[in-house]
């Protein structure tokens, strides 16, 4: 008896401890938490768990927007954590402050797996410099130029499947071809081969690998404050899931292997750090995960906002017929149309940046750090090491930045008075900064020159299936659905 009691007494002492732990949390965060001073739900001021489980649910963007709304432009989104929805936090985040130390990229966001090889998004501010030197020529508007014979070649090889199917009479899963397309592009660029996805009509195996690592990674990310709990996930991954790993690994070298014995000086996107490979001092392992993350960050988002700003047009049709006159206007052949000439159609920016308004391929913050010593956002004081975010799809669709934000008008953008209001500058789908995206012209190179061509060669109609299609959740990317059009030549 007396062991059962002891063993009892333990348990109620060892609950009452954890209890009074929590108890003492609470009533920390709330109350004395150096950001107790700024408002947010209580949930959010508590605890991390009511932003995990917003993130891993796919709501995070549009519960964000509901906050700002309720709690004004900066918002408790976790214990340690910010959210700031107002133009100058762009600046105030990531831009150049004289006398002020950069505000560091989130660890438990970019590196969610700490023994991985970084690579040129993750990196620390000096190693992330040299490697941005080395692969800034590869974006540049001269490489694009280099490069746009190569780009062509893919792109007409969509229009070539795309005609197939005006033939079949079949509606046609739009958001797979961009998929396709810009997959094959940013192969060649990174590793010197395609993946062949335009010529299967399907996704290369080693592309879905990154898809459904994508998928772990949110996982993983949310579970970075639970270490405990994201060592045991990682140790009960089963034999087949790291089978698979090893496999796309093997992949991958092959892969590199096969783009370093091609010939020096060739215009793509990896060129820069080969050459330079020794100087920088990076394993083979790095080479992959810089090809790799300049694989995730410029194929699919470029994709996604193809697929939206398709979308906006179809369910928008006197934009839709605008567009289409437009570009039929200032072209009489597919051959006229290219990097250059696409500049003529000012009307078809405006569709691309208020799609990028509406549907940006980042919904949510990418979150930093405050620097030691604290720093002004917006005017108000940030202790260091809080983790502050500026989230996209929220920022762009509250009322104080832009007229009618729910609904689709290029026109904004093109200095119509009746949006003369709007605060454009709110607009960074890029990010600003010394750290802003690389592939901002490669993006705009890719979404201008296939739309344009696409709209020149084919009448499109949204299939009724897909006519909420916009309606998505979110994983720090869109699951997008289908998006079934009905192609005809044009």
């Amino acid at each position: 008896m007396g062991i059962i009691f002891n063993v009892q007494h333990a348990l109620v002492t060892g609950v009452f401890t954890v209890i009074l732990y929590l108890a003492s949390k609470v009533i920390y965060n709330v109350y004395f938490h150096p950001l107790s001073r700024f408002p947010g739900p209580l949930e959010h001021r508590v605890s991390r768990l009511a932003y995990v489980y917003r993130s891993v649910r796919g709501t995070l963007p549009f519960d964000m927007l509901k906050m700002h709304k309720k709690y004004g432009d900066i918002v408790r989104i976790a214990p340690d954590e910010l959210a700031f929805s107002h133009p100058d936090a762009w600046q105030d985040i990531m831009g150049h402050q004289k006398g002020q130390a950069e505000f560091s990229k989130a660890t438990w966001f970019y590196r969610p797996v700490e023994d991985q090889p970084s690579h040129v998004v993750n990196e620390s501010r000096e190693q992330h410099g040299r490697l941005r030197r080395q692969m800034a020529h590869g974006f540049s508007e001269k490489a694009m130029r280099e490069q746009e014979p190569m780009i062509r070649t893919y792109v007409d090889m969509l229009l070539d499947r795309l005609h197939e199917f005006c033939e079949s009479r079949k509606p046609v899963t739009l958001s797979d071809w961009y998929n396709y397309t810009t997959f094959d592009i940013i192969g060649d660029l990174a590793f010197g081969e395609p993946f062949g996805c335009l010529q299967g009509s399907n996704l290369d195996g080693w592309i879905k690998g990154i898809f459904d690592a994508g998928r772990l990674g949110i996982i993983l990310q949310a579970l970075s404050f639970y270490p405990l709990v994201k060592r045991t996930l990682l140790s009960m991954v089963p034999a087949s899931m790291k089978e698979a790993h090893e496999k796309h690994k093997k992949l991958t070298e092959e892969k590199m292997m096969r783009r370093m014995e091609k010939e020096e000086g060739r215009p793509d996107l990896i060129e820069g750090l080969l050459r330079k490979r020794g100087e920088l001092n990076l394993s083979i392992d790095e080479l992959i995960a810089n090809a790799e993350i300049l694989i995730i960050g410029g194929s699919e988002t470029t994709a996604s906002l193809l697929s939206g700003a398709t979308y906006l047009l179809l369910t928008n049709p006197t934009a839709y017929e605008k567009l289409k006159e437009e570009v039929r206007t200032v072209f009489q052949s597919s051959e006229e149309i290219n990097l250059i000439s696409v500049n003529k159609l000012p009307y078809m920016l405006a569709c691309l940046d208020e799609a990028m308004r509406m549907y940006p391929p980042i919904a949510n913050g990418l979150p930093r750090m405050c620097p030691e010593g604290g720093a002004k956002v917006l005017g108000e004081f940030v202790p260091a090491n809080t983790y502050v975010s500026v989230h996209q799809w929220a920022l762009y669709r509250r009322e104080e930045y832009f007229k009618d934000p729910n609904s689709y008008h290029p026109e904004r953008f093109l200095g119509d008075s009746s949006f003369a209001d709007d605060c454009r500058e709110v607009l960074q789908p890029f990010h600003i900064g010394p750290r802003n995206c690389l592939g901002r012209n490669l993006a705009y190179s890719e979404m201008r020159l296939i739309l344009a061509l696409i709209i020149f060669n084919f009448d499109i109609e949204i299939a009724d299936e897909a006519r909420n299609w916009i309606n998505q959740r979110n994983y720090l990317m869109w699951e997008k659905g289908p998006l079934k059009v009905h192609l005809t030549k044009a």
